[in-house]
């Protein structure tokens, strides 16, 4: 067979959630079949290490996509008009999007619609894109993949599809994420938090991220309790970041925040090692890569209690509302004072954990293909 994937999130040091999604299961899905041929569609110039196998053939389709009306462009004419020039058998796409304007099977993975929720914490363009074309995209492709039972259930109660149409494929956490002795822990602190314990948060600084909750509960808990330690927040800034920016302005203890911007995996996986605690209560999730990432590094979560996240942590984390500032802040309090209590949670995320791996994603979304491959032949 010959398939044909949309790879443009495949970005030489720039990965992050559905890239990192897209690298670990075309890794393992290209070398475990041999049998099949595989195209990885870029949008720019793309990178040798993201051919995986000798079974795949990069292809640079112009231009890049980086607005709504050259997602259309792309998806809707120059993606058919490749797919017909390679003789394309299927069509995989691991972030969403696939083309309207072809009637060769597709597989798709959403990974979450927050955007029908919540379309204005989007650029009003790219809202009106989303909520346009995916529900068209879930009722065109042959069977869509998605990270979690909580996004499943959204997608087909949005969309009207049926369950058997969707397949959860669990994100993994890569191998970086470990613990680490406390003499590398010390140094990361003096690079990073001036010396001082800290909490993390990690993810992109947009609103259903609620940095700004964060910022706000880490101040009730500076005011209220007597812990000398800093908040270490990770992430590049995306879309609409003014609720973060007038929070942090107003902020009495701004000093003891830390914005590190994107850090690349390998120094990411000794900051969160190092963390006393990833505070991650966003008011949206698809599923929470950063939660399984905490786990493996061992390091003791507070979570939002809503959307997909109970789902990933199940009881490896103290649990509150991602609005009850005060409960946020108590649960600082709780980490900072309760060491066995720390423990605990770190030792309940020993054993979540081990629910999720990158493989099982792999072997997930190799099911949805297989079922556009057995559909081409019956054809």
């Amino acid at each position: 067979m010959k398939i044909a994937v949309n790879t443009r999130l495949l970005l030489k040091g720039k990965l992050e959630g559905i890239g990192w999604f897209t690298y670990e299961t075309l890794k393992r899905i290209t070398e475990q079949h041999p049998e099949h041929e595989f195209f990885f569609i870029f949008d720019r110039k793309s990178d040798k290490e993201f051919v995986f196998s000798n079974n795949v053939t990069p292809i640079v389709l112009s231009p890049p996509t980086r607005h709504p009306f050259l997602w259309i462009l792309w998806f809707e004419y120059r993606i058919p008009k490749l797919l017909k020039k390679i003789g394309a058998d299927i069509f995989v796409s691991t972030d969403g999007y696939i083309s309207l304007k072809t009637n060769i099977p597709q597989i798709d993975v959403i990974h979450d619609i927050n955007f029908v929720h919540n379309p204005k914490q989007l650029p009003w363009l790219t809202s009106w894109y989303y909520n346009k074309y995916f529900a068209k995209f879930a009722h065109k492709a042959v069977h869509l993949g998605t990270v979690s039972e909580f996004s499943k259930k959204d997608i087909c109660n949005s969309y009207n599809v049926p369950e058997d149409k969707v397949t959860v494929c669990y994100n993994g956490s890569n191998d970086e994420y470990k613990p680490i002795d406390e003499e590398e822990k010390q140094k990361v602190r003096i690079k990073y938090s001036k010396g001082k314990k800290f909490f993390i948060f990690v993810g992109a600084l947009s609103p259903r991220k609620n940095v700004d909750g964060l910022l706000h509960s880490f101040e009730l808990f500076k005011d209220k309790y007597a812990c000398d330690i800093n908040l270490v927040i990770v992430g590049g800034s995306l879309h609409k970041t003014e609720a973060i920016e007038k929070v942090y302005s107003s902020m009495a203890h701004k000093d003891n925040v830390i914005f590190t911007g994107r850090l690349e995996n390998d120094e990411l996986s000794k900051v969160m090692a190092s963390a006393e605690c990833l505070i991650y209560i966003p008011h949206f999730e698809g599923f929470g890569i950063p939660l399984l990432e905490a786990m493996h590094a061992e390091t003791a979560i507070i979570s939002g209690d809503s959307t997909s996240l109970p789902e990933v942590v199940g009881d490896a984390a103290l649990l509150c509302k991602s609005t009850d500032y005060e409960k946020v802040a108590e649960n600082m309090f709780k980490i900072c004072i309760d060491d066995n209590l720390k423990e605990s949670i770190i030792e309940k995320g020993r054993l979540q954990r081990a629910k999720f791996s990158w493989q099982n994603t792999a072997d997930k979304l190799w099911e949805c293909i297989d079922i556009a491959i057995k559909q081409v032949q019956k054809c």
